[in-house]
């Protein structure tokens, strides 16, 4: 009788919290979006209008960029799901080499007062140039489309992940490094047991920022170099006046974005311990 009324008991339990999630998390976004789309209907109502219906997207983008998304003509005429493949290739190349490289740089410069003073100016100076302003300069540099487009991520995606390791390198607390005195630590044993532990949150906000600047430099560099990815797709989509391309593809780059970025932070909490949090 004890263990019947138990096991109700968890399952009402477990019944509420299946509510609260549908509740909180799924039921408002989906009416937002609802909303959003009958907003959107309503005010492309009438006779050819300069942006088409969420309708009209979905009559002309159904076949075949929704229901067979991975089709392949060859040339650049391929689906939305080929196209984003080659740009999530070179967002993982570049990034992955931003990440390398911003993380041992920003150990580096934020545990050396005189080496942070000398190039703090000079980064603070060229983290503020536009993506796309990089792209002539790798093109002279590469004279390929794709190392180019490589390099625009690797250089947007950097500078906060540089910034972000510095400043978690500068905020490690006094006491850390007085114990690492007393016990006489190694090199490498503090760097492994006391510094890179402490400063993996601030590694991690810097990679979250670091993910979507290069989601968003991949798309516009695209845009300029062609070939096939997402960039590109849109691009020769507006030259063909197929708006609902755009839109569906927008949607899709939207959400590759949140996957992204989802997929980042999911990696940080299994990494960073919960006091750190």
């Amino acid at each position: 009788m004890t263990a019947t009324l138990a096991s109700r008991s968890k399952k009402k339990a477990s019944q509420k919290a299946i509510s609260a999630i549908v509740t909180k998390k799924i039921i408002p976004p989906v009416a937002a979006i609802a909303i959003f789309l009958i907003i959107w209907q309503l005010l492309t109502l009438g006779e050819s209008p300069n942006i088409p219906a969420p309708l009209t997207v979905l009559q002309e983008t159904w076949d075949p960029y929704i229901i067979n998304p991975f089709f392949d003509n060859g040339g650049t005429d391929k689906g939305l799901g080929w196209q984003l493949f080659e740009s999530l290739k070179r967002v993982a190349i570049g990034f992955s080499l931003s990440t390398i490289v911003g993380i041992t740089l920003g150990i580096l410069i934020g545990a050396n007062v005189w080496v942070y003073n000398a190039v703090d100016p000079l980064f603070q100076v060229l983290r503020t140039v536009p993506p796309l302003a990089w792209l002539p300069i790798s093109l002279a540099a590469f004279q390929q489309s794709n190392p180019s487009a490589i390099f625009v991520i690797f250089i947007t995606s950097i500078w906060p992940i540089i910034i972000n390791t510095t400043v978690g390198v500068q905020q490690l607390p006094q006491d850390y490094r007085n114990v690492a005195r007393v016990l006489k630590l190694s090199g490498s044993k503090y760097f492994f047991k006391i510094l890179f532990p402490a400063t993996v949150p601030y590694i991690f906000t810097g990679l979250r920022i670091g993910i979507g600047l290069s989601w968003l430099a991949i798309v516009a560099a695209e845009m300029l170099v062609g070939g096939v990815g997402i960039g590109f797709f849109i691009w020769d989509a507006y030259n063909s006046s197929l708006l609902s391309q755009i839109i569906l593809a927008l949607i899709y780059v939207g959400i590759v974005g949140l996957l992204l970025d989802r997929l980042v932070a999911f990696i940080a909490s299994k990494v960073v311990p919960e006091e750190q949090k």
